[in-house]
């Protein structure tokens, strides 16, 4: 659940309606609920309560300060992939012991950075990243922990481009190589290699492919006798976008919580859409409609450039009204809603049965608070939009709009061309 409900027939967020926010903040702009936020993080906490596990967000979903700052309030991790999203984690007051560190292609500056900063853990994709780590950490004089991410080869139903556990992606280690890596922990001295990660996919929908991804997991440390202190899960709980029956955190943990007990591991989980997802939605206004012969357009001030999951993944988000009022069959139409980009793949949906707009009519797409302004990009020159966070009977914006002067910063004209 969430906290967008209409009221009156006025789209509220928590105790805020969205139209008096719109008249203070120039659309488009992506608005965020505190209290979903807050809520789907405690479900996953409960019903997890048990193991005590380390939940660390992941920040590649919504990397807003405001968003790492609720959240590490409530004692949350960081589940972090860059060094940028290391900085964000240390200015949002996260604590370095509560901090993991992913991602294929993490640089030398990253890896210094991080071991100087104190985060928990590395989780490492290939053997030059471990040998990169290692040779940080003995110039640093550190000794650091690592986990091996592994590629269980597990498909799970979601699209391919958020599917990173199948056996051809660049994610993670097969078996083999990380056997070979437990066997040589002797050429690692300034590493503890202390845990095993995995990481499936995104929008996974079941339990199945978590328990057939860990079942593969705690089958290879059984069969080569190997100790370890961790296991991290991952992410990759689904959320409804249209019709879809996501498990909740209560039937995650049901299905999971049997098989983690037995191993008596550590557990730490990397939740991101689960609990972002929900908590926010892009506010877009209406600029005209078209209607042709073929189609009908609504076209607004938000394209691809503001959410981009629609043009790369054809993803469904649905869209209301932020103004609603009883409708009969006669009033609703069959439009595509489209941005302003000047791409044909420009769109927020298409074929879509919703009640007759005109220019000016606020619209809210929802269940876009994960990947939605961290995906976002200034092409075409656009100005990304500002994001705001309403915290019970008030608003706040916690990013402001870029102006024109931002999409230049740090450009500069050569004397040769002046």
């Amino acid at each position: 659940m969430h906290e967008f409900k209409f009221i009156d027939n006025e789209l509220c967020c928590e105790r805020v309606r969205v139209s008096d926010i719109a008249k203070n903040v120039d659309t488009p702009f992506y608005l965020y609920s505190h209290k979903t936020l807050i809520d789907h993080y405690m479900k996953l906490k409960a019903a997890f309560r048990s193991i005590k596990p380390l939940i660390c967000f992941s920040v590649k979903s919504n990397s807003n300060l405001a968003v790492l700052r609720a959240l590490v309030k409530k004692d949350a991790g960081l589940d972090i992939v860059s060094g940028g999203e290391l900085y964000r984690a240390s200015l949002a007051g996260a604590n370095p012991k509560r901090i993991v560190y992913a991602g294929v292609g993490k640089k030398q500056g990253e890896i210094r950075d991080a071991i100087k900063f104190g985060i928990h853990f590395f989780n490492v994709e290939s053997e030059e990243e471990i040998r990169a780590i290692q040779g940080i950490a003995r110039e640093l004089n550190k000794k650091v922990n690592v986990a091996i991410r592994i590629n269980p080869d597990v498909i799970p139903k979601t699209h391919s481009h958020i599917a990173t556990g199948k056996g051809d992606t660049k994610f993670g280690l097969d078996f083999e190589t990380a056997h070979k890596i437990f066997n040589s922990r002797w050429q690692y001295p300034n590493l503890d290699i202390k845990g095993l990660h995995i990481h499936i996919g995104s929008q996974i929908l079941d339990a199945r492919p978590f328990q057939e991804a860990i079942g593969k997991v705690l089958s290879f440390l059984k069969q080569n006798h190997i100790e370890a202190e961790y296991l991290n899960i991952g992410g990759g709980l689904g959320i409804v976008y249209a019709m879809e029956h996501p498990q909740t955190a209560d039937h995650f943990a049901k299905n999971i919580l049997p098989i983690l007990k037995k191993t008596r591991l550590k557990i730490i989980l990397e939740p991101g859409r689960f609990i972002s997802g929900p908590s926010g939605i892009l506010v877009t206004r209406v600029i005209y409609t078209k209607r042709t012969p073929r189609r009908n357009f609504l076209i607004v001030d938000s394209g691809m450039n503001d959410l981009l999951r629609p043009s790369l993944y054809a993803a469904y988000h649905k869209i209301v009204p932020v103004k609603s009022a009883e409708y009969d069959s006669s009033d609703l139409e069959r439009v595509d809603v489209v941005g302003p980009i000047c791409e044909t793949g420009d769109f927020l949906a298409k074929d879509r049965l919703l009640s007759q707009a005109k220019s000016g009519d606020l619209l809210a797409v929802m269940g876009a608070g994960a990947y939605g302004f961290t995906m976002s990009s200034n092409y075409n020159s656009r100005p990304r939009g500002a994001e705001v966070m309403v915290i019970g009977a008030r608003f706040h914006i916690v990013r402001r709009r870029e102006a024109y002067k931002d999409l230049v910063r740090g450009e500069t004209i050569p004397k040769a061309l002046r």
